[in-house]
């Protein structure tokens, strides 16, 4: 009975704090908002969150089951480090490197202790921008990708996808799971949502600087190769004994290889070498002529006003 006494205060806490998020002043910065949003309910955030945000231990699991085991994991907006509970201390530990990524200091502390006393040595805790971040292997090194009810609080997350791309090695595997709404008009098979749904919803979690997107979906079916997508229905704690479900999604998608990598390589690569340049015949290895004539660009001249060029 203790233990459901403290699980009803702690919501009580969260709930206050979503109740006067739209009232605070937050800063003028996304992670000044964010620490603003997260500060005073860091510590009941995995509770709550469980029973709010469904399908991270689905996406955990399918992502682990498609990737298997070494390489290189980045959890973008990974908070306070669940995704990786969530994901087993046994494949935790089968990654080269783990990086967890988030703008919010306070849910990176719960993060660091969590990875302290699981002694994850290979986890790395990065405070940075999920759309600017690069990992000291650099671009084209990282295996997978994770967003876990992330994208949703990232204002520009189109920017968020395509630096993960950026990010990725070729074949390798990004997963999302997320709060959404369909289109007004859905593609053929995926799921309709009523009018209540497309509309309370994204003005709902608005408020709280969620944004609901109908287009997060298509969009990732676009940018990656499917391997997965699952369309569910989650009932908000609470309020959502009146309302209907709130939409949630899971992807998993693989970067595709470049067209020349898949290709059997019946063709040299030819690199131009600076001579090129000059507008002069180039030579490819081995002294082979080409028929390759490179033209001379010159800079153009400037010219000031009120004068004339011969």
């Amino acid at each position: 009975m203790g233990q459901t006494i403290s699980s009803i205060v702690s919501d009580v806490r969260v709930l206050a704090n979503l109740a006067m998020a739209p009232f605070r002043h937050a800063g003028e910065s996304h992670k000044e908002r964010l620490e603003a949003f997260y500060q005073a309910q860091a510590g009941d955030y995995d509770a709550f969150r469980k029973r709010l945000l469904q399908g991270r231990e689905e996406l955990m699991a399918e992502a682990k089951a498609a990737h298997g085991e070494g390489g290189i994991w980045v959890d973008l907006g990974g908070g306070t480090g669940a995704n990786l509970e969530m994901m087993g201390d046994e494949a935790i530990m089968s990654f080269a490197k783990v990086y967890l990524v988030d703008l919010c200091g306070p849910l990176l502390e719960v993060a660091r202790k969590r990875c302290e006393e699981r002694g994850w040595h290979n986890v790395q805790i990065v405070e940075d921008d999920a759309t600017t971040w690069v990992p000291e292997e650099g671009y084209g090194q990282v295996n997978l990708i994770t967003f876990s009810y992330s994208l949703t609080m990232i204002p520009d997350w189109y920017a968020a996808i395509e630096h993960a791309a950026a990010l990725l090695a070729p074949g390798g595997l990004i997963g999302t799971v997320d709060f959404y709404v369909a289109r007004k008009h859905p593609a053929e098979g995926m799921a309709k949502h009523s009018w209540l749904q497309r509309t309370f919803w994204p003005t709902w979690f608005l408020m709280d600087d969620v944004r609901l997107n109908m287009d997060h979906v298509p969009y990732l079916l676009r940018k990656f190769q499917k391997v997965a997508v699952v369309e569910g229905l989650a009932q908000v704690p609470y309020i959502g004994w009146l309302l209907p479900k709130v939409p949630y999604y899971r992807f998993i998608g693989k970067l595709e290889l470049p067209e020349h990598e898949e290709e059997e390589d019946d063709a040299a690569v030819i690199k131009l070498p600076p001579a090129a340049a000059s507008g002069k015949k180039v030579k490819a290895a081995g002294g082979k002529k080409l028929d390759i004539e490179v033209p001379t660009f010159q800079k153009p001249r400037m010219v000031r006003q009120g004068s004339s060029v011969n």
